[in-house]
């Protein structure tokens, strides 16, 4: 038998006695227990629950009202996934929910492999801000930049919208075309095309630097990171022998991922002493360390560190870990300064999950990472390496009568220079990560040489 439709007051009155439950379900999930002796003042706790109940009151009265009153029809299961969402947004940048579609995404993104433009994206104030273009993907071949705002999303204004209603909108099918709207300091909004594509992300590229130098770019950590540095490592010594005088570990553009792949990669540097902490403010007896094994897979070789503003994260984690033990110096510019600690939790079968900030990294030294970032021990701009013609130089050489080595080479010589490249619009051009013109490689690359050139001097 049918039963009867239930009246907007009979519902709603179902809806407070279901908030009221769920605020004792919360009350005991929180250590209170109803009908003993509480830890508080009964008349605090009595106060705290009678605050509850009204917040929750007030949930009920204005979801029923976005029931029965909104001018579109709303399933029940969005409205709630969106009140879940803005709850989490509300608290800071990194806080979100998932549904089940995207936490089965996040979940194959940590392996390495994934669809759509290679973006690793927040949201700030509103529009949707870069924090890095991943390497050999459609964004980062399109020029896109660390700090780079997103304003539209094929002509729709991102304002208004979550993070997660935002980076799905940039996903879609492989070989279809998303238009951006992008907002870059110094010149005006412009739109930018990309081709959706698989990402495959190749977490760890090395190669040697002429003979004795190897170059381990890492950019980003998934669950490969650690096994691929380790086998460059192998590879360098194969390769090189006793040749290779330094290792330069490039981080630049590294958004971050897994915080045991980062805790690994610092291991396999360090002997010993702790790597990273992580802890809450409200709960400092829950802090957790993380301490490095024996054993240095370079056998002790000096190390350049690359960070640049869109190294973030497990990134900073590693760079601050090498740093505050004197392993590495570190070059280039202020890392991102995200040094928050997410919780993934999962909320039970077809419920997807929440992300949740739970505490904060800190660096060996107890420096927290979050908004300050890790400052580099050697500044270095990113810039491009070229050869300028300087025309005949001035010199013994030049000058009339000057006696003539035999086996000079004469004509004008070619000086690298540092200078910038325009691209056909007067701005300059996007710079390839570890290419030969890449200026911040380079003064790692001369800066290990030079150590080395220095240690094989000194006296014994």
């Amino acid at each position: 038998m049918q039963q009867p439709p239930l009246s907007p007051e009979t519902r709603s009155s179902r809806l407070r006695y279901l908030a009221r439950g769920a605020a004792i379900g919360l009350l005991i999930g929180t250590g209170v227990v109803i009908g003993q002796a509480l830890s508080i003042p009964e008349t605090l706790a009595q106060t705290k629950t009678s605050d509850t109940y009204r917040q929750l009151d007030l949930f009920s009265q204005v979801f029923e009202r976005v029931r029965a009153d909104y001018v579109d029809k709303v399933s029940d299961q969005q409205l709630i996934e969106s009140a879940i969402n803005g709850m989490l947004t509300s608290l800071d940048p990194h806080s979100s929910y998932m549904n089940a579609k995207s936490f089965q995404e996040m979940q194959v993104q940590t392996t390495g492999e994934f669809g759509g433009l290679g973006l690793e994206v927040g949201q700030e104030q509103g529009v949707i801000k870069v924090v890095s273009p991943i390497d050999d993907t459609p964004a980062s071949k399109a020029g896109l930049k660390p700090n780079d705002l997103i304003t539209h999303i094929n002509g729709e204004a991102v304002l208004g919208l979550t993070l997660q209603e935002s980076v799905e909108k940039m996903r879609g099918p492989v070989n279809s075309e998303v238009r951006l709207t992008i907002r870059r300091e110094g010149r005006d909004a412009f739109d930018v095309t990309l081709t959706r594509a698989v990402i495959k992300v190749e977490s760890v590229r090395s190669r040697l630097e002429g003979e004795d130098i190897g170059y381990i770019r890492i950019t980003s950590f998934t669950q490969q990171t650690d096994s691929g540095l380790q086998n460059a490592m192998k590879k360098f010594k194969e390769q090189a022998g006793t040749k290779l005088k330094g290792i330069v570990l490039d981080l630049r553009r590294n958004p971050g991922g897994l915080l045991d792949q980062a805790v690994a990669v610092s291991d396999d540097f360090l002997e010993q002493g702790e790597i990273t902490s992580t802890s809450s403010p409200r709960r400092p007896e829950g802090a957790t360390r993380f301490n490095a094994k024996p054993g240095d897979i370079t056998g002790g070789l000096p190390i350049v560190v690359l960070i640049d503003d869109g190294s973030a994260s497990a990134s900073e984690i590693v760079a601050g870990a090498l740093q505050d033990h004197k392993r590495a110096v570190i070059m280039g510019v202020k890392s991102f300064g995200k040094g928050s600690v997410q919780t993934v939790m999962p909320l039970g079968p077809g419920n997807g999950a929440m992300r949740l900030t739970t505490a904060l990294y800190y660096t060996p030294s107890g420096r927290s990472i979050q908004q300050k970032g890790i400052e580099p021990d050697i500044v270095v701009p990113l810039a491009r390496v070229e050869a300028i013609n300087t025309g005949e130089r001035r010199s013994e050489a030049s000058l009339r009568g000057s006696i003539r080595n035999p086996n000079d080479r004469s004509g004008g010589a070619a000086t690298p220079a540092i200078a910038p490249a325009p691209a056909a619009n007067g701005e300059q051009a996007p710079l390839t990560l570890g290419s030969a013109d890449d200026y911040q490689l380079a003064r790692a690359v001369d800066l290990l040489r030079g150590i080395s050139i220095y240690v094989n001097r000194a006296p014994n």
